[in-house]
Order: structure tokens, then sequence, then C-alpha cells
């Protein structure tokens, strides 16, 4: 019997994220949890463990200023270490900062996908989550 995946989706554009997670289903990707934002995503994560994410981060701040929350990642982190488990991260962000790819590179994510993208990009970073999770 295969094990389906528990893959969290935390993005705020209503159409991707159901997009994405339809699709991810209908596909037999895994069973998509969708968020909109880190407080529904902090639910999500209080009843359900999760073998991989996908999460939409945002820079607050313009120009130099700008800083990118990454509380839900290392929450997802400490999630999976308390349950000693591997747990693969994406990130789909409008740009990648030298800081900001520092600090990803610091919380072990996995891939960093750059706005504005397709679905298939999103989709094929659930694949691969899943494929590296049965592995």
């Amino acid at each position: 019997m295969t094990r389906t995946m528990n893959i969290l989706l935390v993005e705020p554009e209503p159409l991707l994220r159901r997009t994405v997670a339809m699709t991810a289903r209908s596909l037999g990707l895994g069973q998509v949890h969708e968020a909109a934002d880190s407080t529904a995503a902090l639910r999500l994560l209080s009843v359900r463990r999760f073998q991989g994410a996908v999460v939409a981060v945002d820079c607050h701040g313009s120009g130099q200023d700008c800083r990118y929350d990454l509380g839900l990642i290392d929450r997802l982190r400490a999630d999976a270490a308390a349950a000693r488990q591997a747990l693969s991260i994406a990130i789909m962000a409008e740009r990648a900062t030298p800081e900001l790819l520092n600090d990803l590179r610091e919380r072990q994510i996995s891939r960093v996908i750059l706005k504005p993208f397709r679905a298939k990009v999103v989709l094929e970073t659930i694949e691969n989550i899943c494929r590296s999770q049965k592995a």
C-alpha cells in the first residue's frame, strides 16, 4: 500500500493555489493542503504532519530594506525535527537577494521558484518532493 504524501501549499493567490492543489490531486501527486497565509498554515500544522511544503514568501520593505519573513519555514523545520523526519521545502519569491539565498541555504531549502512562473513549475516541484520522500 502506498502512502499518500501530505504537501503544504502556502500561496496568497486563490486561483493559483486552487489550480495547483486540484491538479496535483488529480494527477495523484499527493494530498495538497492549501493555506492562503502563514496563519492558516500554522493552523494546518497543528493538526497534520507534512512531508513537503511549497511556500510563498513576500518581501517586507523595499529596495535594500527588503526583508523576508521566514518564520513559517523555521516552524516547519522545527516540527520536522521534532518528528524526526526529513522535510523538503521549496520557496516561491519575487526576487532572490543574496541575503535571502543565504538564509534559504541555512534552512536547507530544496528549490527557489521566482515569480512570475507557471503553475506547471509548482506541480513539478511537488512531484519532485513526493519522489524524494518515497526514495
